[in-house]
C-alpha cells in the first residue's frame, strides 16, 4: 500500500455518511449489504447513499457483487487492514506496543 492509496482512502472515510456506511458494512460482515437494507437501517436517501458507496468504492474500501436482481455491498477488509498496516507501520520503532502506557508505546 503507499501514501497516494492510503490519503485517498482516508479522504473517503473524512465525511460522517460515508464513515457510518463503511461502519455498517464492517458490522454487517462477509454477507454485506444491499442498498435497500443500508437506506432503511441508516436513514439515507438513495440517491445520496448511491452517490458515497461510489466513492467508497473509488477509494477501494467497498466491494460490490450482483446477486441475481441485487447488488452486495461489503468492506474490502484486505485494503482496510492495508490502510491500518500503513498507519501503524513502524509504530513504537519496532518495540512493542503497550496498550497501557499513556503515550501509546
Amino acid at each position: 500500500m503507499d501514501e497516494i492509496e492510503v490519503v485517498k482512502a482516508l479522504s473517503a472515510l473524512a465525511h460522517p455518511v460515508r464513515l457510518q456506511v463503511f461502519r455498517a458494512l464492517v458490522v454487517s460482515g462477509p454477507p454485506g449489504l444491499t442498498p435497500g437494507v443500508m437506506q432503511e437501517g441508516l436513514d439515507i436517501p438513495a440517491t445520496t447513499l448511491s452517490f458515497h458507496l461510489k466513492e467508497l468504492s473509488n477509494a477501494g474500501l467497498v466491494s460490490v457483487e450482483r446477486s441475481s436482481r441485487n447488488m452486495i455491498y461489503r468492506a474490502s477488509y484486505a485494503h482496510m487492514n492495508g490502510v491500518m498496516g500503513y498507519l501503524t507501520d513502524n509504530c513504537c520503532a519496532g518495540a512493542e506496543c503497550a496498550i497501557s502506557d499513556s503515550s501509546g508505546c
